[in-house]
């Protein structure tokens, strides 16, 4: 099956999972997804509608940018995408002005040429709140234009709203009817690999746990849950009681294009 591709790069984003996520995935009338990532699942489920959130202001104000303003804004965002903005020194100034402006739609315009610019396609923030990946020195970006109206089309055609959330508070408002499909900051495979800073916040142990119990307390409510993770002891131990698939993901965000292998999936259907 040929499936849309999300306009984003995004490590560990899920387009490659599709058919597995998606043949997992329990009916519903709206899909809730408490972490958006690159939107790949919510692109192509066939949910009636979609409540799509994240805590990250800037990857929602754009989607919701998007949805908004339309072809103008695609517009916009192509024009940073020529010879003269892919140089070092254009994307510090850049990177720069997009940590300093409070202008929406300059905002989102600049996170897409951020992403597809900067290194490996991270979207990553430090302490102080400022999107701090590096350049990423491609000969040419990619301008995804097709894969920008894809989305604009996926947004006429069905009932979407965004919204900036924690995840708690997402499966809070859970109504009847909903599924939930999580795809959190993953639990690392060891020491080495621990990232969990996401949109200057720390997802560690106790976030997980409380994904867990939350994916629990939903499912007991009739509202089915699957989610995603690394496949290690401590999320078999988090996810007991659920239907699990484990299979080998190859990964994309090694720094060492040889030293990329496969990294163990597991998928968790809470019911």
């Amino acid at each position: 099956m040929q499936y849309t591709k999300p306009f984003l790069k995004w490590p560990g984003g899920k387009f490659r999972l599709l058919d597995k996520i998606l043949s997992r995935l329990p009916a519903g009338r709206r899909l809730v997804e408490p972490f958006a990532g690159s939107g790949a699942v919510f692109l192509n489920a066939p949910h009636d509608a979609f409540l799509i959130c994240d805590v990250n202001p800037d990857l929602i104000g754009l989607f919701t940018t998007l949805q908004r303003r339309g072809a103008p804004f695609i517009e916009r965002c192509a024009t940073l995408f020529t010879p003269g903005h892919n140089t070092e020194k254009t994307f510090y100034r850049l990177r720069d002005r997009f940590n300093t402006s409070t202008d929406a739609e300059e905002r989102a315009a600049l996170l897409l040429y951020l992403n597809r610019h900067a290194y490996n396609g991270l979207v990553r923030y430090n302490a102080s709140g400022k999107f701090n990946v590096p350049f990423g020195r491609y000969v040419t970006p990619y301008f995804p234009k097709a894969e920008l109206l894809a989305f604009l089309d996926k947004c006429a055609a069905c009932d979407v709203a965004f919204a900036v959330r924690d995840f708690r508070e997402t499966f809070a408002g859970l109504q009847a009817g909903d599924v939930v499909y999580g795809d959190p900051p993953y639990v690392p495979l060891s020491a080495t690999s621990n990232f969990t800073a996401y949109a200057g916040n720390i997802f560690g142990s106790a976030e997980q746990e409380a994904l867990a119990r939350a994916a629990r307390a939903a499912a007991a409510r009739g509202i089915p849950v699957l989610l995603s993770n690394h496949n290690t002891p401590t999320t078999r131990a988090l996810y007991a009681g659920a239907q699990t698939q484990t299979f080998a993901v190859r990964r994309s965000i090694s720094c060492n294009g040889a030293q990329r292998g496969h990294a163990p999936e597991l998928l968790a259907v809470f019911l």
